[in-house]
């Protein structure tokens, strides 16, 4: 498996031309994208963590019946792929497993996104053949600042570490084309956690590790000082330096670099790439799920099936909403969302600067195509 066509500092609606420019003639389409959680629970507390800034129910389950509704729904509108990444730790929830292979089995691509820590290693081997990543968020190389980042315990750090080195293994053994990445959340404060991650996931055999940004909301609640990634520059190009042809270090350039600056407005990204929270509901994305965002509150799955959200008026009210002068992503919701780069795509595309992308397949196809 070449890993030379992964992109993981960018957006792949280039490869959905069609279903672009059905959006731009005014259809309804279903987005490529889902994001979800099976819970709102989590077995760590992070420090940098988006969902404390929810102040939802922090404990609540999706039922098998739930999740395989949505899941049957989603692959019959025409969604392409779902990651169980959002504002829960879906290892929380027992019916992860099933759920993967319900998804897989219905022609969806499936992900995973996961500390790792309660992922059950016996569990490895029947879902990573149905897994087109497995992502495991890992913000130190070290076990003393792994548990102050992450607030757990250090021996975590080495049960995740194991959990890991047993993905790799499998994939290898089986030849599976899975993944396997780490991932780091990087506050400026964690810069001497850079390194020793880096060296930590070539260790372990990943086939990438990506540094991501954090996200904070449009109050600076986390107070995260964007301004202080620039410094960081040399230390993350040292990183990306440890690449080979079997490792791929990658900082998400565009976002570190940004000052957590937007140049568009308007938000057109949630009809290609939605979230849902673990609690069921459905919004734009999770910036929103705090109910003083209830405006942007579509349904909840576990009171409607996800198809006919996505048909209701509702869906489409919040959709046309948040694409109208009435909505400003600069003052109306936090820094550096989901949708981000989607959203610089389609705002140069609406706003003439580029042309409308020519086919699906007109350049090679990239990883993971269908998570956007």
């Amino acid at each position: 498996m070449s890993l030379n066509n992964i992109i993981l500092d960018g957006h792949k609606l280039e490869w959905h031309a069609e279903r672009v420019r059905a959006w731009i003639r005014g259809e309804r389409i279903a987005p490529i994208t889902i994001d979800c959680s099976l819970t709102t629970r989590c077995s760590y507390r992070c420090a940098y963590c988006y969902g404390k800034l929810q102040r939802i129910n922090m404990d609540e389950h999706l039922s098998t019946e739930v999740i395989f509704n949505f899941l049957d729904d989603a692959a019959e509108i025409g969604v392409k792929a779902v990651s169980f990444v959002s504002d829960g730790e879906s290892t929380c929830n027992p019916n992860l497993y099933d759920a993967i292979k319900r998804g897989y089995e219905n022609g969806l691509d499936m992900a995973l996104g996961t500390n790792g820590y309660l992922l059950g290693d016996d569990q490895l081997e029947e879902i990573l053949p149905a897994l087109t990543y497995i992502r495991f968020n890992i913000s130190a190389g070290e076990p003393g600042r792994y548990s102050e980042i992450h607030g757990c315990k250090a021996d975590c750090f080495y049960k995740v570490c194991n959990t890991v080195k047993k993905a790799v293994e499998i994939k290898k053994a089986r030849g599976l084309d899975v993944t396997v990445g780490t991932q780091m959340v990087l506050l400026p404060e964690y810069k001497d956690q850079i390194l020793p991650l880096t060296g930590l996931s070539k260790e372990l055999g990943v086939d990438y590790f990506v540094i991501k940004h954090c996200s904070d909301d449009e109050d600076s609640t986390l107070g995260v000082d964007y301004a202080e990634y620039i410094d960081l520059t040399d230390i993350l190009k040292e990183a990306e330096a440890q690449s080979d042809e079997n490792f791929i270090v990658r900082a998400k350039w565009s976002k570190i670099l940004s000052e957590g600056k937007r140049k568009y407005r308007q938000c057109y990204g949630p009809p290609f790439i939605i979230q849902l929270s673990g609690s069921g509901l459905v919004a734009p994305c999770g910036m929103f799920f705090n109910d003083k965002y209830s405006r942007y509150h579509i349904g909840n799955i576990k009171e409607k099936r996800f198809k006919d959200i996505w048909k209701s008026e509702r869906y489409w009210e919040v959709m046309s909403f948040l694409s109208s002068p009435g909505f400003d992503a600069n003052t109306d919701c936090g820094t550096l969302c989901l949708q981000h780069k989607v959203n610089e795509y389609l705002w140069d595309i609406k706003n003439g600067i580029i042309g409308m992308p020519e086919c699906d397949s007109c350049k090679e196809r990239p990883m993971h195509i269908n998570f956007i």
